[in-house]
């Protein structure tokens, strides 16, 4: 059978795909530093809903992060926006993964706090359009995602750097089928992406105190982009002297994790997209579940905070919305108020959601009638950070 034009055909996208992907490459070079939060008049956290449970746990987030920052909305110094129009519904009715005019007000804020958000699958009968998250973190070019999980009990303390543009999720609804018998998909490694990944990863670790660095690919046998994250990562790593660089592949690494004894020797991991997603949902199951995780998207110009977990549209459908755990968009405000600055803050709050969760337990989520709903916690961390 002659292939011809079917190959010409997907020539001419790849060909466009390489194209933006070089620009990216040289707008990424020709970037500047990161924001000093401390020289803005006033930092706008713009704050998103989302979909499923998504507005429910940001509307809690959201109170207590007033509650925490209430001298500095008071004396004009953090402005809260409410950006409406990031729900699936909309996002259809535009057939874009963000609005345009949603984008305007996302840019036009400093920090985003965001609920989670539905994305589409194939067969679902909805429009084939990207990932909210995806899309936010190309457009904001949030490079870095960070989510920290902790089980003191466990001896368990990771944070997970996860490259967060580029990998198997860089050109996630430009894949396309060849023929009705072969369709491809695509992977993007970039020097530029990698190095600024690690080097966040490992000034983390530096400025932390902590002396491991645990780098996870599959570059066995993803032998040219793993294979060149992984050297990308190694020369960073060797300006760290003080900390020692391991490599794992990522199927072992998620057997090493329920090793108890070997996953308390982790300390920060740096991995490339796909295996970042993968690996911190099954790290989160140790400290309580995914709907205990945060996590931060940081970018030199933007940073958005959220859940790692999904919309949950189940427990919409079956009525119990108002049961959804908060604690993981509790612990990206932890991230978030870092992130501009305030530390004694941020650690105070991570103080009152450690006494919560792990603790004093007065109030446990269950997802369900019979435990505490939403905002109940919220005040639970409320009335513990007053007793801080």
């Amino acid at each position: 059978m002659d292939y011809t034009q079917q190959l010409d055909t997907a020539c001419d996208k790849f060909r466009k795909i390489l194209e933006n992907q070089l620009k990216r490459v040289e707008d990424m070079k020709a970037q500047g530093d990161f924001v000093d939060y401390a020289k803005l008049d006033t930092i706008r956290i713009g704050v998103c809903g989302g979909d499923g449970i998504g507005p429910i746990i940001t509307r809690e987030a959201e109170r207590v992060l007033r509650f925490i920052l209430a001298d500095y909305v008071e004396a004009g110094k953090v402005e809260f926006v409410t950006i409406d129009g990031l729900t699936l519904e909309n996002r259809i009715a535009h057939n874009k993964a963000i609005p345009d005019d949603v984008m305007e007000q996302l840019k036009s804020c400093h920090i985003i706090l965001k609920g989670p958000t539905t994305t589409p699958q194939k067969g679902s009968g909805l429009p084939n359009i990207e990932s909210a998250n995806v899309a936010m973190r190309k457009a904001l070019d949030l490079f870095a995602n960070i989510r920290p999980v902790k089980v003191p009990s466990e001896g368990i303390n990771w944070t997970i750097f996860r490259e967060n543009t580029e990998g198997g999720y860089a050109v996630g609804n430009c894949g396309f089928n060849v023929t009705d018998d072969l369709a491809l998909d695509f992977v993007v490694t970039t020097k530029q992406g990698s190095d600024r990944i690690a080097r966040l990863a490992y000034d983390f670790a530096h400025r932390n105190g902590l002396k491991r660095v645990s780098l996870v690919t599959k570059a066995n046998v993803v032998k040219t982009t793993d294979g060149n994250f992984l050297e990308d990562c190694h020369k960073v790593g060797d300006l760290y002297p003080d900390i020692v660089t391991d490599e794992w592949y990522a199927d072992i690494m998620t057997a090493k994790l329920v090793d108890t004894k070997r996953r308390r020797d982790f300390q920060v991991l740096l991995l490339p997209n796909l295996y970042g997603d993968i690996i911190s949902d099954e790290a989160a199951e140790f400290q309580g579940g995914v709907g205990t995780a945060g996590c931060a998207n940081i970018g030199k110009k933007y940073a958005m905070f959220e859940a790692i977990h999904g919309s949950a549209p189940r427990m919409i459908n079956e009525g119990r919305g108002k049961y959804a755990d908060p604690c993981s968009m509790l612990r990206a405000c932890v991230m978030l108020l870092s992130h501009i600055g305030m530390q004694e803050r941020a650690d105070k709050l991570e103080r009152a959601l450690d006494i919560c969760s792990f603790e004093e337990k007065k109030y446990v989520i269950t997802g369900r009638e019979g435990g505490a709903t939403c905002e109940q916690f919220g005040e639970y961390v409320m009335q513990t950070l007053q007793a801080l």
